[in-house]
């Protein structure tokens, strides 16, 4: 007897004992948290290789070698430069085009030169913030998903027990179980995308504060060479 009520309490049989709407509340969360973590891992990998690149790109830029090199350098990589390489090679790109073309004006050559870093830096910055808004709306709505379905099935329990005379506990527990599973499946979905958006959005705030004091400190050193 005690088996059978191990066997009809478990996660499995709650679930495929719930109600239509419940499990569609179910599957719902399931599916959404299943992106959540695909998200996840891409914005590890995303956000790392933006780290190491901001790292590497950085001792090269500061190491006092010539800026011609190192835009050659960046230009003929074998990947598209990205992050602050991007950066760098867009605003000498702009500088170096603007001298070729005889201006003199310091203002007007870096005027186009921060304008050239800024949609670049634009370009990268929505590269990083991709996919945050779903993990935060995956982390604010999720538990009032499961709670719905929660809702819904605890309804659905007393509705049943309206048509009986004497309600005991073997009776109510099996619906309420079942539909505080949805809330547990909510929280699943929502509480590693919390987790996961506070820490890549202070991370992508980190990097674009590095993107913006590089812009700042290599405007200077194109001001001060012209």
């Amino acid at each position: 007897m005690q088996e059978t009520v191990a066997t009809d309490m478990s996660i499995f049989s709650l679930v495929m004992g719930a109600s239509l709407p419940v499990q569609l509340v179910m599957l719902i969360l399931l599916i959404t948290s299943v992106f959540s973590w695909w998200y996840i891992f891409i914005k590890v990998a995303t956000v790392k290789r933006a780290e190491t690149n901001a790292e590497e790109f950085e001792k090269a830029f500061w190491s006092g070698g010539d800026l011609n090199k190192l835009y050659e350098g960046v230009g003929m990589g074998r990947r598209k430069p990205q992050g602050m390489a991007s950066i760098f090679e867009a605003g000498f790109k702009e500088y170096a085009r603007n001298r070729q073309q005889g201006r003199t004006d310091v203002s007007e050559i870096m005027e186009g030169t921060r304008r050239a870093m800024r949609a670049t830096y634009n370009r990268e910055m929505d590269d990083l913030d991709a996919h945050l808004p779903f993990l935060a709306s995956v982390g604010s709505v999720s538990p009032y998903i499961g709670l719905f379905g929660t809702v819904w099935g605890i309804m659905n329990s007393f509705r049943g027990l309206s048509n009986v005379a004497q309600a005991t506990l073997s009776q109510v527990a099996p619906g309420i179980a079942e539909a505080l599973v949805a809330t547990a499946i909510g929280l699943f979905a929502a509480i590693p995308a919390v987790i996961a958006y506070n820490r890549f959005a202070s991370s992508v705030d980190r990097l674009s504060v590095r993107y913006e004091s590089f812009m700042e400190e290599f405007t200077n050193i194109l001001q001060r060479k012209s």
